[in-house]
């Protein structure tokens, strides 16, 4: 008989329990470096150390989860429909800004990585970090990367974005909501279009976009890019 803490409901209920037991104390304390994000994917991994359980393992058991993460980038849509009306006159800056950012965040990462000495199979991993998880590991598997640590690279990207997106904004003096919002989902997908919800509809909305363009683009520009580089 399978032990319970090897099955996918005792998995998924420690997923989702880590997860609302840390929003918790964010919301009490509100410290930014307490993002739910963060500290539940540390508690999880020091379960999963404690008991054994390989990463392969809690995957398989947790795989609802990622699939219920491409069902939430899709849903992102409806809020964008309710915001058409500040999209009007700015595609064209919108599209042009993600997909610079796109090649500049792919040709950057590919470039640092291999200065750095890092092996093909680690900057085939390390090229889809700028967008959401699903679609990321999506495009290391096809490339030929290793998917749990393009799942890391990601987290980790979007957690950074998430907590000092805001701030560094702020300080920079940017207060567009488009731009903002463009920001937030181009450079901390999920994570960071929740912090962009936070932050209101409007920038929420367009961080949904940027997730999307973003995830489009990248896959269509990864294959070219590693052509030349």
């Amino acid at each position: 008989m399978q032990p319970l803490i090897h099955t996918p409901l005792f998995l998924l209920t420690l997923t989702i329990g880590a997860y609302l037991l840390t929003l918790w104390i964010y919301r009490k304390s509100r410290i930014r470096l307490l993002h739910p994000i963060l500290t539940s994917t540390l508690l999880i991994i020091v379960f999963l150390r404690l008991t054994d359980i390989s990463y392969q393992e809690y995957f398989a058991g947790t795989e609802l989860i990622h699939f219920m993460l491409g069902i939430s980038v899709v849903s992102l849509r409806y809020l964008l429909f309710e915001q058409l009306e500040h999209l009007k006159g700015r595609m064209v800056s919108i599209l042009t800004s993600v997909v610079t950012g796109s090649v500049i965040e792919v040709v950057s990462v590919v470039l640092i990585a291999r200065w750095m000495g890092a092996d093909q199979l680690v900057v085939l991993s390390l090229q889809p970090k700028q967008v959401t998880t699903p679609i990321a590991i999506s495009i290391s598997e096809v490339s030929g990367g290793l998917p749990p640590l393009t799942s890391i690279v990601v987290i980790v990207a979007g957690m950074l974005g998430g907590i000092a997106g805001p701030v560094v904004m702020n300080k920079l003096g940017i207060h567009d909501r488009i731009a903002r919002g463009l920001a937030l989902g181009s450079a901390s997908h999920a994570v960071g279009t929740a912090r962009a919800i936070e932050l209101g509809a409007v920038e929420g909305a367009i961080s949904g976009l940027a997730i999307g363009l973003m995830g489009v683009i990248t896959a269509v520009l990864i294959p070219l890019i590693e052509r030349f580089f």
